[in-house]
């Protein structure tokens, strides 16, 4: 294993300055080709020029009037997995109650929600006797990423890459078989957009379908549009970005709500009170409480608690408290050499004392009546926290992850009532490659016991 400086620091301005700087503070290239190996070269995996590109073309696709286009898809999965659960108490003779695997059901909701409204294709993965072809690939090349000796290796060590990684047969025809279905979306994508082209409000709503559109747009030079390798290499961007964070995010959210009993009682009565089974986004974002609650969830249990960043060249490293060597100087800023790397502490940043008070590390949705100022410095596109990260590489789907979590909190916190199926103790927050997962006996899941909401 290679071994390489790397600096620490909950330091706001230090932060700011990184995540803002983004050619000079890059993935490492040992992370690059680990993601290019099973998502292709997509925006999560491209630096430098090459991201720049793609993410302005990608931009149009991810705001907010076109989240608006496929909130319908996600109240249309969100019922769906309600209705699937309500038959569970339907199953278990005719109790009040039934168990229900959370984290499963979550994973196979948001799997077809970022399948329709990410590229038009049903995974019908809410349906446990069908299974699509692309599920089947996906499942396949998301196992092969399975973290081995050999492939660490190769990731560490570019000359080992050009030996076999021993993934095998069946990643290679899962692989074949996503590029296959990849190239027939695209195609079909770009057929709607021709028939559609100068139509208002035609054509398909997916985020490809938006994002080829954006791509070909008039307005953009010939020179500066995304080739088809480039559009193709979103898709499994889409599945993974848009897919295990959503799960995990919902996830702790009814986990919370199962140890705070009041805080379930109080966020369902102000859900009811909203007199529609599918409020717009407007609406469903005027609800303040559940504002308050989401964004609780989200700054303690952040899905993915931290990233790494290596310098591209050298630098100093501005400092907003500055610190003292062991040679007892005082430093203003921090010199870093090319190469070296920072660890961005997107967890420890979420639960500073020295920002959000002596009681960061409890769950309080009160809290965001108002906030501390201290957090008005935190690098971030939303909501003061780091959980989506700041500056041009902050996560571009955002807007889409948040309707999401809210549209599936939503249409179950008005359906059931939520207790764990298991002591809070044998709950453990687990890192499970880059998402901290609820884990049981060693495995990602949330046992809960749900039971109808009584009528007032």
């Amino acid at each position: 294993m290679v071994s390489i400086p790397r600096l620490y620091t909950t330091d706001l301005e230090a932060l700011h300055h990184i995540l803002h700087n983004y050619f000079d503070y890059q993935k490492p290239e040992s992370t690059r080709f680990a993601l290019s190996r099973l998502l292709g070269n997509g925006v999560l995996v491209m630096e430098g020029e090459h991201h720049k590109f793609q993410r302005r073309v990608m931009n149009a696709a991810f705001g907010p009037t076109q989240v608006k286009l496929v909130i319908e898809t996600f109240y249309d999965k969100s019922l769906l997995l309600r209705d699937l659960w309500a038959s569970r108490m339907s199953d278990s003779g005719g109790s009040s109650s039934a168990n229900v695997e959370a984290f499963d059901g979550l994973t196979r909701a948001t799997l077809d929600i970022i399948g329709l409204a990410g590229f038009g294709y049903d995974f019908s993965s809410l349906n446990e006797n069908k299974k699509s072809e692309l599920y089947e690939a996906f499942s396949v090349v998301i196992k092969s990423g399975s973290t081995s000796a050999w492939r660490i290796l190769q990731a560490q060590f570019a000359p080992l890459r050009i030996l076999p990684s021993f993934s095998g047969p069946a990643f290679k025809q899962a692989k074949e078989t996503m590029a296959r279905i990849g190239n027939e979306l695209l195609a079909e994508a770009k057929k709607v957009q021709d028939t559609t082209e100068g139509k208002a409000d035609a054509g398909a709503k997916d985020l490809l379908s938006l994002l080829i559109k954006s791509n070909t747009n008039s307005g953009v030079p010939e020179g500066q549009r995304m080739s088809d390798e480039d559009v193709l290499a979103q898709v499994p961007t889409f599945l993974i970005a848009g897919h295990e964070t959503t799960t995990t995010s919902t996830t702790w959210a009814l986990y919370n709500l199962c140890l705070h009993q009041d805080v379930q009682a109080k966020l369902r009565e102000e859900l009811l009170n909203v007199g529609t089974d599918q409020p717009s986004m407007e609406e469903i974002n005027t609800l303040s409480y559940f504002d308050h609650f989401v964004h609780e969830v989200l700054r303690l249990y952040s899905p993915i608690p931290n990233t790494v960043r290596v310098a591209a060249k050298d630098d100093v490293i501005p400092l907003k408290e500055g610190y003292t060597d062991l040679k007892g100087k005082f430093h203003e800023n921090f010199l870093i050499k090319k190469g070296e790397g920072i660890f961005i502490p997107i967890y420890a940043v979420n639960r500073d004392k020295k920002l959000w008070g002596e009681d960061a590390a409890e769950f309080k949705p009160e809290r965001w009546e108002k906030l501390p100022d201290a957090v008005n410095a935190v690098p971030s596109v939303w909501g003061n926290m780091m959980t989506f990260l700041g500056g041009s590489r902050a996560c571009i789907g955002w807007r889409f992850s948040l309707i999401e979590m809210k549209v599936l909190l939503f249409t179950l916190i008005r359906a059931f009532e939520f207790k764990l199926a298991v002591s809070e103790e044998d709950v453990s927050v687990l890192k499970m490659g880059v998402v901290l997962r609820p884990v049981v006996k060693g495995i990602a899941q949330l046992p809960l016991v749900i039971s109808p909401v009584k009528d007032n």
